[in-house]
């Protein structure tokens, strides 16, 4: 047998033509209890520079500023969303309708979802233009570790079959349901996760009594009326952390600060302005092109380095809003309703101006929605 000692494994055994390792890997997990690894293919992935990066990256973005706690990472998530596909995967196991053929893409798939996250993620996104998905594909299939240890694990036509399952686009469509559904591993993992760290009561749920009522059906998971009630107690939990949690008018704040910081830099660059602290692993993102390469050496800490130096900026608003967001000098924020109140709204851009402030900086209209 052949050894590979880097990735401290042992002896290779085959099973099923997939590679295990000669011991399981277990993760400590708050939320699952354990994260098993079996698999050489998944053990590797996770060791993975890109996969590392992840713990780098928030899950919730600016939350900790409103609940302390939540300061769990993509890393951590992207491993939940793995044990929950393959403890599903084991109650499908001989059922008619899966084909065993697909376990490993879809556990690499579950794990690997959420690799092309950025910093402080859908902030970001608007603001540069970009889709995180877009980058979890480029991840997979471009000159990366990932790519590296998909091909040599199984096969070069590998890292596309995964990608196709994150594209929503592969062709055993029960795969994709696992992992982007109405109530899929990704989003079970994040609501209990979530819920956990933020240290708020409404967003639990039965998961393993939803694992034990699913069943593969053609190409989507269905559940046994029998579970329903465990599935609407998972809607409700739902409904309740987008309210209470994902929506917090405080975490808007923030965001808020956040996207207008990202906006400012950008401006500031392209009228020439001579940054204290030039952006330099930013650059890339203000001109629009982006590497894959440049992309992968962003994380929240390379992002909170520049806002702590832009406190000391010459440009006032950029100076401002970096002090706000780092020591958490939020804006107020008002109910407003567009359909009464817009008078109001411009009378009050009006004020702004004549005091010297920047409504286009200060002044935000924001609303959330779920469907």
């Amino acid at each position: 047998c052949h050894c590979n000692h880097s990735f401290g494994s042992g002896c290779d055994k085959m099973t099923n033509r997939t590679v295990l390792l000669d011991e399981e890997k277990v993760f400590k997990d708050p939320v699952h209890r354990y994260i098993h690894v079996r698999d050489q293919l998944i053990w590797k992935l996770i060791g993975t520079k890109e996969f590392q990066r992840l713990r780098r990256i928030r899950q919730l973005g600016t939350t900790y500023l409103t609940f302390h706690g939540a300061e769990h990472s993509r890393f951590s998530h992207s491993l939940g969303v793995y044990e929950i596909v393959r403890r599903i995967i084991d109650v499908f196991a001989g059922r008619p309708h899966w084909d065993s053929r697909e376990r490993l893409v879809a556990l690499a798939a579950a794990l690997l979802h959420d690799v092309g996250h950025g910093p402080f993620s859908h902030t970001f996104e608007k603001v540069f233009h970009i889709d995180h998905e877009d980058w979890t594909r480029k991840i997979i299939l471009g000159q990366t570790e990932i790519n590296h240890v998909l091909r040599t694990a199984a096969g070069d036509d590998f890292p596309k079959k995964v990608a196709d399952v994150i594209a929503k686009t592969y062709e055993d469509k029960l795969v994709v349901s696992l992992i982007s559904s109405q109530i899929d591993a990704d989003r079970m993992d994040y609501l209990l996760r979530d819920a956990y760290y933020t240290g708020v009561s409404y967003g639990h749920f039965d998961i393993e009594r939803i694992w034990r009522v699913m069943r593969p059906l053609d190409d989507q998971v269905v559940i046994k009326e029998s579970g329903m009630h465990a599935v609407e107690d998972y809607i409700m939990s739902r409904y309740q952390m987008y309210w209470q949690v994902y929506f917090h008018p405080v975490t808007r704040s923030a965001e808020v600060i956040l996207g207008k910081i990202l906006q400012r830099a950008k401006d500031l660059y392209r009228k020439g302005y001579s940054f204290r602290e030039r952006p330099t692993r930013m650059l890339p993102l203000m001109h629009g092109k982006i590497s894959l390469e440049d992309y992968l050496k962003l994380d929240e800490s390379v992002i909170l380095y520049y806002f702590q130096t832009w406190q000391e900026e010459d440009d006032v608003v950029l100076r401002d809003l970096c002090g706000r967001f780092m020591n958490r000098h939020l804006l107020k924020y008002v109910e407003f309703t567009p359909n009464t109140q817009m008078e109001d709204y411009f009378q009050l851009k009006e004020w702004f101006r004549t005091a010297g402030i920047d409504p286009d900086y200060y002044l935000v209209v924001d609303s959330s929605s779920d469907l």
